[in-house]
């Protein structure tokens, strides 16, 4: 059994298991807003896992998101762990996707120019 795409196949599991954990609503925190998880990066030995999310809102409101998911973030792991059927538990780190934020900016300055080119 080749093991070099585990950490990819654990991180699709991980991300499919927070996202019924988002659907269902079990993160009960309100300042965890409407967010979208957009990937999961897992270390080759599978004991840290990094969640990329995206979501709509200002600053504050994403600061805020943030602090709620890292409040969360014992309940998620454990979650995680039991739901994934790991062995070791991987620590849990969030980081905010800008990716779609910048996609949904370029977007908006490629339509003003063609607005102003009279495209």
């Amino acid at each position: 059994m080749s093991t070099s795409n585990r950490p990819e196949r654990v991180g699709q599991e991980i991300q499919a298991v927070l996202g019924r954990m988002l659907t269902r609503g079990e993160l009960k925190d309100p300042r965890i807003g409407f967010i979208t998880i957009t990937g999961v990066k897992v270390s080759p030995d599978l004991k840290t896992a990094r969640i990329f999310y995206s979501m709509m809102g200002t600053e504050q409101e994403r600061k805020e998101t943030h602090k709620g998911l890292e409040a969360a973030k014992g309940f998620i792991r454990r979650e995680i762990t039991e739901s994934v059927n790991l062995r070791v538990s991987p620590e849990v780190f969030f980081t905010f996707d800008e990716s779609l934020e910048r996609g949904d900016r370029i977007e908006r300055l490629l339509r003003e120019v063609k607005d102003k080119e009279g495209w």
